[in-house]
């Protein structure tokens, strides 16, 4: 019977690489499948997207509609984490064919007592699966589709929308074909949807000169909160390497009182399960991660797999590294930059089992502790296949755990970690900045296949990162900056204070911070605000009240005459909010420009009364008009509106 199938699906999606890596969504959002189906002839053919969760016993269906050109489609909602399997299933559908051909003939004048005859064994055999009211009618049709004596009202009864539905909602599914399954990974919300802030413990004391601790990370919470951000990220927290410490601004040579990088973790204090002893003890870490919950806010680690000369690891497991003939370990690289406070992790030890359940065993250490959002380090100099193993046992015990992965890298390196199971990936967006450069890469990031599998999470400035577009920029272009990231995307983040505060002075010549805080301890009046400050917790304050901005896909750019002025329009699932963003990409200069609505993405015509409400000012406007006229000053270069219909 497997030779007579008649019908082909094809091209189905989403799927990544044929279905050998799963696509990714949240909780409560929705799959789209689309697919070719087509068949021999000119039957009518039916199909559905037959879908589980991991825990279901069957299968949900949802049938398919032909949009055109043998291209068809169904959505299903996501409502559980974990894993959903979906299918298409497709079929010529006899029954509905009989019927079309009979409105043909019919339609032609033709006498069909022939045809209804043959619709006789259609009717009998749905009757089969429906009870009640439904049985009843169906056997009285199989009764006068066979008397030529009730001719008038048996083709009134076949050409009816009621035989239809009973038609299409009970298919016989003879010869039915159905696709391979393909997967979609649930996460938890805040996978699709987080607003990331990053600053050093060991800089939150408020005495000059005195190392930060836990207890001062708690006294910041509120502030951090106030901001509307919902992540706490804090670099790494573990002990950091004496042998081969780094001194102030990278020097090779640490002096007496430098701190070191915190990157370079191990000492004889202890390794990847161990604190720093200048920031506190287990117990107060703990204590930080509650007082975190207890603000509404989660604390991420940094897990970076790497070791200072003096890890101990280096000795209880030296074939973790790769030793040269003269008794050393080549230290890290990353041309131009040099890394001589760490040594690399030999990936292809013979002892790699026993290093990957160490690795393992970090994460689960910490998420015992209540940790469930892991920024990794450097992930693109560690194995995909590690990487897809190490995040699937983490999943499977604890599926609210959330990696970012940390890798500014050749874009197919990134699009493999995200293919491997991270959920968030920093993005190039720290370096686009004209409006060629963000329409280009935004469309790449949402109107690809990348769209289905990998979250971008927009930065402006990392510890590393000190782009030349912010290095002695003005408040304009911090605020343009920050309104970009948030609009834009969905996930964001800033390493603070050192954003909202616009200290930006660099090293000559490099995208580095000057006196960078990777190495040395810095004081900051953390009691400052400013407008800088107001904006950002303003424009936190509106993604967190509008589902447009908690996705990133959902985005049309539009046209204003005007290059320095970006517009584009964004919406949630069900269009119950809609988003219209102008922002100014001249830090210095008021714009103006001409923006076209896109009225047939808003359902509406020209002449249509629309409120556009700006949701920093809280003025409100009215559009009648295709295009409207907009001004834009450096103080505040941008409007968020919300479009009331």
């Amino acid at each position: 019977m497997k030779d007579q199938r008649r019908v082909v699906i094809d091209y189905v999606s989403p799927s990544v690489n044929c279905g050998k890596f799963y696509i990714k969504r949240v909780v409560n959002e929705l799959v789209n499948v689309e697919a070719h189906i087509l068949a021999d002839g000119h039957d009518v053919l039916s199909a559905s997207v037959l879908y589980r969760h991991e825990s279901d016993k069957s299968w949900s269906e949802i049938r398919m509609n032909l949009v055109s050109n043998d291209e068809w489609q169904a959505t299903f909602k996501v409502e559980k984490q974990g894993y959903y399997s979906y299918k298409v299933q497709a079929w010529v559908d006899y029954a509905l064919n009989w019927r079309h051909g009979l409105i043909r003939k019919i339609d032609d004048g033709q006498h069909v007592v022939s045809e209804l005859l043959e619709g006789a064994d259609y009717v009998q055999a749905v009757s089969r699966r429906v009870k009640g009211k439904d049985k009843a009618y169906l056997l009285h049709l199989h009764n006068i589709f066979k008397n030529e004596n009730d001719y008038g009202e048996a083709i009134t009864e076949a050409t009816s929308d009621k035989l239809f539905q009973l038609f299409f909602n009970n298919p016989i599914k003879f010869l039915d074909q159905t696709s391979p399954e393909y997967k979609v990974y649930v996460d938890r919300k805040k996978a699709r949807f987080s607003t990331w802030y990053e600053f050093f413990p060991r800089s939150t004391s408020e005495k000059e000169g005195v190392h930060g601790t836990f207890k001062d990370c708690e006294r910041l919470l509120p502030r951090v909160k106030n901001m509307g951000f919902d992540v706490v990220y804090l670099p790494p927290i573990n002990p950091i390497g004496e042998v081969n410490r780094k001194g102030k601004n990278n020097t090779t040579e640490a002096v007496v009182g430098d701190v070191g990088s915190t990157w370079g973790i191990g000492s004889k204090h202890g390794g990847h399960k161990d604190i720093h002893p200048q920031l506190g003890s287990l117990d107060d870490f703990k204590s930080l991660i509650q007082r975190a919950k207890d603000n509404d806010l989660e604390i991420a680690m940094d897990y970076a797999l790497q070791a200072a000369p003096d890890h101990p690891w280096v000795k209880e497991h030296p074939k973790w590294f790769k030793w040269r003939p003269d008794g050393t370990v080549q230290y890290a690289e990353n041309p131009p930059k040099k890394y001589q406070d760490i040594l690399p992790i030999y990936w292809e030890s013979e002892d790699y089992k026993a290093l990957w359940s160490e690795c393992l065993d970090i994460l689960l250490y910490w998420i015992d502790c209540g940790i469930k959002i892991f920024r990794v380090d450097n992930p693109h100099t560690k194995p995909f296949n590690f990487w897809n193993w190490i995040i699937k046992n983490v999943k499977a015990s604890h599926p609210d755990v959330i990696f970012l992965a940390e890798a500014f890298t050749a874009p197919k390196v990134m699009q493999q970690l995200a293919k491997q199971g991270y959920a968030q990936s920093y993005t190039y967006f720290t370096w686009r900045n004209s409006k060629h450069e963000l329409i280009e890469y935004i469309n790449e990031l949402t109107q690809s296949e990348l769209k289905e599998y990998m979250q971008p999470n927009f930065w402006p400035n990392t510890p590393d990162i000190n782009p030349y577009h912010l290095q002695g920029a003005n408040e304009s272009k911090h605020i343009q900056r920050y309104a970009l990231a948030a609009t834009l995307s969905s996930c964001i983040g800033i390493y603070g204070p050192v954003f909202e505060y616009m200290l930006s002075d660099s090293l000559l010549g490099k995208e580095e911070y000057l006196n960078s805080e990777k190495f040395q301890i810095t004081h900051y009046d953390w009691t400052i605000q400013n407008k800088l400050i107001t904006i950002i917790a303003k424009i936190n304050y509106i993604r967190n009240h509008n589902e447009a901005l908690q996705q990133t896909n959902n985005i049309k750019f539009c046209h204003v005459e005007n290059n320095n002025l970006l517009a584009f329009y964004k919406w949630n699932d069900d269009r119950t909010n809609e988003i219209f963003v102008v922002i100014s990409l001249d830090a210095y200069n008021s714009q103006q420009g001409t923006v076209q609505l896109p009225l047939y993405e808003l359902g509406i015509h020209p002449g249509h009364n629309l409120e556009m409400h700006d949701l920093i000012t809280d003025s409100r406007y009215n559009w009648y008009n295709e295009w409207s006229f907009v001004e834009l000053h450096p103080t505040l270069p941008f409007h968020i509106f919300k479009i009331n219909k």
